[in-house]
């Protein structure tokens, strides 16, 4: 009899799977290139609501980040784990968005400028179909961070209910140096704007 089963639990398993990809992708899919979008997560979360689109959250409230790792775009692995002790800016992007492109410039010029900081940038590039395309956006944006690449959006799932997570592209998060989720918006970001997520966070001790 189990062996008749066998074929019946795999069948529900490759739906099941089919059915969670799905998910992802529509998820994206509404999300897609929005203007901002409302919190996620429960009473729990804790955040404030600040100016510009930016959602902050006070350090003894934050959530730890998910395990987010992966290939480069450059087919190099990468865990952000890895860069803990650092202020992590984690830029969810796509080639084919508009507001990606808009805030590309600004993004790059910050993490040139906060490197020597302790700042390090990651973008998650999602829903392009294959690296050709968002290889050419960082070159011609001058992106010099590496981008995790996530075409069905899987990364973004990661993130915890009751934590600031993305739900639109472009979303920024940032991590303070214990990894934990300290910063959110769901708008493409300008010079000032990034700055002002990062700055508080460089200061605390």
């Amino acid at each position: 009899m189990s062996a008749c089963r066998a074929p019946r639990r795999l069948a529900t398993y490759r739906r099941a799977t089919v059915l969670a990809t799905g998910a992802a992708v529509a998820a994206l899919s509404l999300s897609a290139c929005g203007s901002g979008g409302t919190s996620g997560g429960s009473a729990d979360t804790k955040f404030v609501q600040g100016k510009g689109g930016v959602d902050t959250v006070a350090k003894g409230d934050r959530h730890e980040a998910p395990e987010l790792s992966g290939k480069t775009l450059e087919g190099k692995p990468l865990d952000v784990a890895d860069y803990k002790g650092k202020i992590v800016v984690l830029n969810v992007w796509g080639s084919w968005c508009a507001p990606c492109r808009a805030e590309a410039p600004n993004l790059a010029k910050v993490a040139k400028d906060t490197k020597a900081k302790g700042v390090q940038f990651i973008g998650i590039n999602t829903r392009d179909s294959n690296r050709a395309p968002a290889l050419r956006f960082e070159k011609a944006f001058k992106v010099d961070y590496p981008s995790l690449y996530d075409p069905i959006g899987k990364l973004m799932l990661r993130f915890p209910k009751g934590s600031l997570n993305p739900q639109a592209i472009p979303s920024t998060i940032v991590l303070d140096r214990d990894g934990k989720i300290a910063a959110r918006a769901l708008t493409p970001l300008s010079e000032d704007s990034v700055r002002k997520m990062i700055d508080p966070l460089i200061a605390e001790k």
